[in-house]
């Protein structure tokens, strides 16, 4: 299966549900993007790793992580998204040490917030892209656009207490598969990638 390299567009808030983020990567070579719904400590550790000139007054875990992996010579090489179940993404954390390789599973959110850290490039398979990838219908909007109007975070704000992929209230398991294709194109029409990704995680548990 091919590798398909992704960049990180950032982080998106929900403007009604309170500590609801979605983490936004795009395909490098294409215009679509893959919301991936994280929690709010990932999210600030993300944020902080993305605003260079911010440094927390003491190591995130994250941090931690990388001042143990430099004291003893592990270098993260790669961030390999590998697999989609149920609207839930695994990945894949290669590293080196001594020239010997070892694949360390992860959380995807762990995995880019330590990907960030030691500039290691983050891919995906094509079929989860295929799979779980958004078009924007209109890609010159989002791209002419100022970041604060997107809703993508460049400074960390203040975060919500919610966990990681629960679904907000009403959720989404009452509607039919063509009512959630439906609202999963007037959330990509609106730039609501938190909304998005949720609805997508939705049907993908349906379809799988």
């Amino acid at each position: 299966m091919s590798l398909v390299k992704l960049t990180i567009k950032g982080i998106s808030y929900s403007q009604t549900q309170n500590g609801a983020y979605a983490l936004i990567l795009n395909e490098v070579d294409g215009e679509r993007k893959l919301p991936i719904v994280i929690g709010a400590f990932e999210a600030q550790s993300i944020a902080i790793a993305l605003e260079k000139e911010i440094k927390p007054p003491r190591p995130l875990t994250h941090d931690l992580f990388k001042s143990f992996a430099d004291r003893f010579d592990i270098v993260v090489k790669q961030v390999i998204i590998h697999k989609l179940v149920d609207g839930v993404f695994y990945s894949s954390i290669i590293c080196e040490r001594d020239k010997i390789e070892e694949i360390i599973d992860a959380r995807t959110s762990d995995a880019i917030a330590l990907a960030l850290r030691f500039n290691a490039p983050i891919f995906t398979y094509k079929n989860i892209l295929d799979k779980a990838g958004i078009y924007l219908n209109n890609p010159t909007k989002l791209e002419n656009s100022n970041e604060d109007d997107d809703g993508v975070l460049s400074t960390p704000e203040t975060f919500g207490l919610d966990s990681e992929g629960k679904e907000p209230s009403g959720g989404y398991s009452k509607l039919s598969l063509s009512e959630l294709h439906a609202q999963l194109e007037s959330a990509v029409q609106d730039e609501d990638y938190e909304k998005a990704a949720r609805i997508r995680d939705e049907i993908s548990k349906r379809e799988s």
